[in-house]
């Protein structure tokens, strides 16, 4: 989530200082030293010094476009928009473009005349995979919010990052465009909506644990007509399908003994969705917290509580280029909804190495729901795996 040539020299600065800043004066480590499995998003989300930083204690009023844009007083948010195509062949492609803001520091920074002074930096990822070719494509850009390289606006729905974006194209919310590009690599997308925002958790209040301010707030939209093009190499390509957005903001989100998650963001073919999330902790077992929601056709949201979910990983892959160990295959299940689900991916090399590592890919489903055959696409984050 490139600028003229002029500010080149200046853009690149930024973003090695950026960078820089993040981790010697944030996260206090050093440059050199190698970010494992969940690296630097882990060290943000349960980061101790974070008394100053507003906290995330309880259910709030949520106020749009404002909620749409940055919110400074927490340590951290992000925009994050996944989606499963297809092109005029059927051949299955998915995407990912994520803007992470994170805050330097909950002070104020001092007076001055300079436009590249910042306390927020933003850092995004593009993530394209073509099912057909079996290729993974990803790339990352980081910038200070400064000199209008990056940033989020609140009278509208805008977040960029250089020339990565996603952008309301009139004065409503949707339709949204989406554009990213990098190295021969682009998408220009148009999200529509086709259901209402999903208040998840107690109406937007996402609790991680049960310990005070171990939360974020965060909403969703499940279902988004999706119509554009991508260009691969030299091929230009029209493709449609459906896309996710989620938003969250927060401080200090996990406790210290939560190393990572395993998130599903699902739509079935009956026009319902599923998310949930669950927390692995450093000693790789599951973690009692978890929460989720079922969204029905009409666009209505039931709660889904951790014992109302129960998954199995059937069988695992790891990594050739990181020698990390991810769960590859599941089996879903959701007794009360009668849902029985087996989600895999649409190939198994779907791993982000950037500034920190996880695994979010595009899969496919399979299930009975009620009985009868069901179908779906969906997309799946893991976070906190030890290499084998």
């Amino acid at each position: 989530m490139s600028n003229a040539s002029m500010k080149l020299g200046l853009v690149i600065l930024v973003v090695l200082m950026g960078a820089l800043f993040i981790f010697v004066r944030f996260f206090q480590i050093t440059p050199a030293k190698q970010i494992e499995s969940l690296g630097l998003m882990n060290q943000v989300l349960s980061a101790e010094e974070v008394e100053k930083f507003a906290r995330v204690l309880g259910p709030r009023k949520f106020i749009f476009p404002q909620d749409h844009g940055p919110h400074p007083e927490y340590q951290i948010e992000w925009w994050y928009f996944t989606g499963n195509l297809q092109d005029q062949e059927q051949r299955d492609y998915g995407y990912e473009v994520t803007f992470f803001r994170f805050a330097l520091t909950p002070e104020e920074l001092p007076a001055s005349d300079s436009s590249w002074r910042s306390k927020q930096v933003y850092m995004a990822h593009f993530a394209l995979t073509d099912g057909a070719h079996k290729h993974f494509y990803v790339f990352e850009k980081l910038s200070r919010a400064a000199a209008g390289l990056a940033d989020a606006k609140s009278d509208q729905f805008h977040v960029w990052l250089h020339n990565w974006s996603a952008q309301s194209v009139d004065s409503t919310t949707f339709p949204i465009r989406i554009k990213a590009e990098a190295e021969n690599i682009s998408l220009d997308l148009l999200l529509d909506t086709q259901k209402p925002i999903v208040l998840q958790g107690d109406n937007g209040f996402s609790a991680k644990t049960s310990q005070p301010g171990n939360a974020s707030y965060y909403y969703s939209y499940t279902r988004i007509d999706t119509q554009g093009q991508l260009h691969i190499n030299n091929e230009k390509i029209p493709v449609s399908g459906s896309s996710w957005m989620d938003r969250e903001w927060s401080t200090s989100a996990l406790a210290k003994d939560q190393q990572g998650w395993d998130w599903f963001a699902l739509q079935l073919s009956d026009d319902s969705e599923v998310m949930f999330y669950q927390f692995r902790k450093k000693d790789q077992k599951l973690d009692l917290n978890g929460s989720g929601a079922f969204i029905s056709p009409d666009g209505s949201k039931s709660h889904l509580s951790r014992n109302d979910v129960v998954i199995t990983v059937l069988d695992n892959w790891q990594s050739p280029h990181s020698k990390v160990v991810y769960p590859s295959k599941w089996h879903l299940s959701i007794p009360k909804r009668k849902i029985e689900l087996d989600i895999e991916p649409i190939f198994n090399d779907q791993e982000l190495n950037v500034s920190y590592r996880y695994w979010e890919g595009a899969v496919k489903i399979t299930g009975l729901k009620a009985g009868k055959e069901i179908k779906g696409k969906g997309y799946v984050e893991l976070t906190g795996y030890r290499a084998g």
